[in-house]
């Protein structure tokens, strides 16, 4: 993987909601703000029809909290529209993340009521990184969970990300980012490639197409600058007779060509008879065109190299939220002990206790259920895998890896659910989720 510029992000104290700082208003106000608490990150339930998700953005999230810091600007706009008091505002002056955070690390697969992240903190700093926590992980999860998809109905052949036009500026780094750790190859977006070292490609347009007098004569200057085996787009015009220009421009040593729009399962048997018989059998062919994993699975058959995925991608493919959910799941009581509270309102209801969770796997090492222990770790059977990984400690961040070892986990996670995890139909989660609780 490639060396990442140094990249410092602005403070993220405001990226939240107005009630949090109202809710530390009131907790210090009744004293009851240093009461310890634990918070937990989940999902009630995967995307209709999805058979497991894909956690992302914890990465991201330890950076943000990292830069949870109300400096001057902060503080100023906080005081100037009377957001909270001046007992406040002293508060979070002084604000410093000194707790844990445990949770799955990014590229797990993850299932309803996994605890994906669990903060212990006070009441006061944890209940402020609510909506900082859900925004992330819940794009990014998203994300992450269609690009695994895609990645599984693409096989062997590379996927790159390219949806940085469809969606807001920053989003689109992230995007990049959480599909990269899903399994694909590339991303067109630089930033992503600056901030993250995601590999970064692309070669032209329709508009560079446009641009000239004749095809022959865009294709001749691409070539001459970015080399013969570089790829030229052949359906501004005509796709049989932009295929014949690509090869007398570039010869047998045309790197690919790219559909992008049309039938793209007859164009690609087209051009792949027309590309054979002219020698150049070497030549790829990559499509793009509004791609989503049921299209890359009804090209499984096509004769093409690689797929271009955009705005399905960055929209989550149908699902572009996961949905989490940030809540106080334990409390310490009146004797110092924790204790687990519980929302109980229709269709909302949450699990009290602070969990763990493992992987339950058979004989065969397939996973067959999710086991989360409430209150303490659940028994392991002799080839469970524990899932929860310490991310911060006393406020220092200690989980902190590159995105190589996320993709590794990725690949390992998926390829260790049952079979029917990446059949496209709809269905349920493909393992159960069991709570072990512990008295």
């Amino acid at each position: 993987m490639r060396s990442v510029t140094t990249y410092s992000p602005p403070s993220t104290a405001l990226l939240t909601d107005h009630y949090e700082l109202t809710m530390v208003q009131a907790a210090l106000e009744s004293g009851e703000a240093d009461r310890r608490c634990v918070f937990e990150a989940f999902s009630r339930r995967l995307p209709d029809g999805r058979r497991y998700g894909i956690v992302g953005g914890t990465g991201r999230f330890l950076d943000a909290v990292e830069s949870f810091r109300f400096g001057d600007d902060e503080l100023r706009f906080l005081r100037d529209h009377e957001v909270v008091d001046d007992t406040t505002i002293d508060f979070l002056a002084g604000y410093r993340f000194s707790g844990h955070i445990s949770g799955y690390a990014e590229g797990e697969c993850y299932f309803p009521g996994s605890p994906v992240l669990v903060v212990e903190a006070s009441f006061a700093e944890g209940v402020v990184l609510e909506t900082l926590a859900l925004s992330i992980l819940n794009h990014d999860t998203a994300i992450a969970s269609a690009a695994s998809r895609m990645t599984s109905a693409a096989g062997d052949r590379p996927c790159i990300e390219m949806g940085a036009r469809r969606t807001h500026e920053e989003a689109a780094v992230a995007a990049a980012r959480a599909a990269y750790i899903a399994g694909f190859r590339a991303t067109s977006n630089l930033e992503a490639g600056r901030r993250y070292g995601v590999p970064t490609t692309g070669t032209a347009a329709h508009s560079f197409t446009l641009l000239y007098d004749s095809e022959r004569e865009a294709f001749t200057a691409q070539v001459t600058s970015l080399g013969k085996g570089t790829t030229l787009l052949v359906d501004t015009y005509d796709v049989r007779q932009a295929v014949d220009l690509a090869m007398e421009v570039a010869g047998p040593a045309l790197g690919a060509v790219r559909l992008d729009s049309g039938d793209l399962l007859s164009q690609a048997q087209e051009v792949r008879a027309q590309l054979d018989a002219a020698g150049n059998r070497d030549t790829k062919i990559l499509v793009t065109s509004d791609l989503d994993e049921y299209a890359i699975a009804a090209l499984a058959a096509a004769p093409v190299s690689g797929y271009g995925v955009g705005t399905a991608l960055v929209t989550g493919s149908g699902a572009p939220t996961a949905s989490m959910v940030y809540k106080l799941v334990a409390r310490e009581n009146g004797s110092g002990e924790l204790e687990g509270v519980a929302k109980r309102s229709k269709d909302k209801k949450s699990v009290a206790g602070r969990k763990w969770a493992m992987r339950r796997r058979n004989e065969h090492g397939v996973a067959v259920a999710e086991v989360v222990g409430v209150g303490e770790a659940p028994r392991n059977d002799g080839d469970d895998r524990p899932l929860m990984t310490q991310l911060v400690r006393d406020g220092e961040i200690v989980g902190r890896e590159d995105l190589a070892a996320a993709r590794d986990r990725h690949a390992a996670a998926r390829a260790e659910l049952p079979p029917a995890a990446t059949q496209l139909s709809r269905g349920e989660p493909v393992i159960p989720t069991i709570y072990e609780e512990h008295r």
